[in-house]
């Protein structure tokens, strides 16, 4: 079991208890779900006030000088299925210096303590099985454990948390409101048949959004896409040992990567070229498709040219014609179509979605501007096209610094600036689910359902 930290402290309101942000799917087919639940109860109790009860505070605490000690309760309920995986979230307060110990937690076994009733003389037990300990915290962020193993169901769960450490580590409560600790829970199925694409653009840097969107893939399986400018500021072998290699590249052996004009800023993208390797495509050129279940999928590079009848163009209608896949999606760096105020669309792509228009492609997935952006589907003019449409989506919100919008372009559908997470699509065999996944402590999301042609 392991603890991660989950960013810096955020400001929009969280994820309102038992609210489910479900993956929306084509009749008949299986889904995920994840529910939020706030605590029933919290409390503390502390050795040297062995009477005084602290359900009503805004805080619970780990110490060992005076010895202190938390308590959790959750009732969960409503779940869509199995469950696949469960998270206990609790924020650090923001007038603690932090600590060097979280709190070593346990399951426990009593599910009926009293929040406003507890005190030191009478406190239940932390008698269950450890679900793991949350290391050095700070003030104003989001720490996590896994406890899957405990909660496996519907019912009644407690938690309990102990320090060996004379710093204390504070966190808030029930009674702080957007702030309260959270049990995260997943449940439902999703056929092993059908493969996860996720991924996003724009990532790895010196600050900690693609630490917080790394740790979004720790949690979902599939095969990790990325949109370009995969490491800042100038795609050098150093950085990517430096910045993307701690973080998405622990998911390297299942990552199809595409470069951006950042991975460019080395000559001829050795920095990028050299960290993938063969799942980079030939060394240069960029470009490479692969099949992933009923789906083709294509990696671009927007970076050489792709004017109709250079190379690129050229190998991607041949190697298109040659698909016997019923679903395709193609991915590269500059968008075609984006209502991002920082670079405008990149008309010099549209080569490549006409031949993938051509051929009845499906979505096209983008980076370059640090947003999310959904469109409706569209022809290479961008006009409206329900019918032969690709889907677009712009995707750079890996983790470099956020952008903002300006004029919002025809059919675009759904939009946020200011929320870190990845783009999980879902590959049915005539269709795809799409969802914005968001780095914890943030509540933007967007889901949806698309047919292929």
């Amino acid at each position: 079991m392991g603890t991660r930290k989950l960013g810096p402290a955020f400001s929009a309101a969280l994820l309102v208890a038992g609210a489910a942000a479900a993956v929306l799917t084509p009749a008949g087919a299986a889904s995920a779900a994840a529910t939020t639940f706030t605590p029933v109860a919290d409390t503390y109790v502390q050795s040297d006030t062995a009477t005084t009860n602290y359900g009503t505070s805004t805080q619970v605490v780990v110490d060992n000088s005076p010895v202190r000690r938390l308590f959790l309760r959750f009732s969960v309920s409503g779940l869509s299925g199995p469950v696949t995986s469960a998270k206990l979230r609790l924020r650090t307060i923001g007038t603690n210096d932090g600590s060097p110990q979280g709190g070593a937690f346990r399951a426990m076994s009593n599910t009926t303590w009293s929040e406003t009733g507890t005190t030191w003389n009478n406190q239940p037990a932390t008698d269950g099985a450890s679900v793991g300990s949350i290391g050095a915290v700070t003030a104003d962020n989001w720490y996590e454990l896994d406890v899957t193993s405990v909660v496996t169901g519907t019912g009644t769960f407690s938690f309990g948390a102990t320090s060996t450490d004379s710093d204390g580590a504070y966190y808030d409560t029930r009674e702080s409101g957007a702030d309260a600790p959270q049990l995260v829970v997943t449940s439902g199925t999703t056929p092993a048949d059908d493969p996860v694409l996720v991924g996003a653009g724009d990532i790895a840097n010196s600050g900690s959004g693609d630490t917080q969107t790394a740790a979004l893939l720790d949690g979902i399986a599939g095969t990790v896409f990325t949109i370009g400018d995969n490491v800042y500021d100038n795609g050098t072998a150093a950085e990517f040992t430096s910045y993307y290699a701690p973080t998405w590249g622990r998911h390297k052996a299942r990552t199809r990567p595409s470069p951006g004009n950042h991975d460019y800023n080395t000559s001829g993208a050795t920095g990028y070229y050299g960290y993938f390797g063969a799942a980079a495509g030939p060394s240069g050129r960029g470009y490479y498709s692969y099949d992933l279940g009923s789906w083709h999928v294509v990696s671009l590079n927007s970076n050489i040219s792709m004017v109709a009848g250079s190379a690129q163009e050229q190998w991607l209608r041949a190697d298109l014609a040659a698909s016997t896949k019923p679903c395709t999606l193609a991915y590269w760096h500059h968008p075609l179509f984006t209502s991002s105020a920082n670079h405008a669309p990149s008309t010099a792509t549209r080569p490549l979605y006409q031949a993938l228009y051509d051929y009845n492609a499906d979505v096209a997935v983008w980076g370059h501007n640090h947003v999310y952006e959904r469109f409706g589907p569209m022809n290479p003019a961008g006009a409206l096209d329900t019918a032969r449409g690709l889907r677009p989506f712009v995707a750079g919100m890996g983790g470099a610094n956020h952008y903002t919008f300006g004029t919002i372009q025809p059919n675009s559908e759904a939009r946020n600036a200011d929320t870190y997470g990845v783009l999980k699509l879902t590959l049915h065999a005539n269709s795809y689910d799409w969802q914005f996944v968001p780095v914890a402590g943030k509540t933007y999301s967007d889901s949806g359902t698309g047919t292929c042609h």
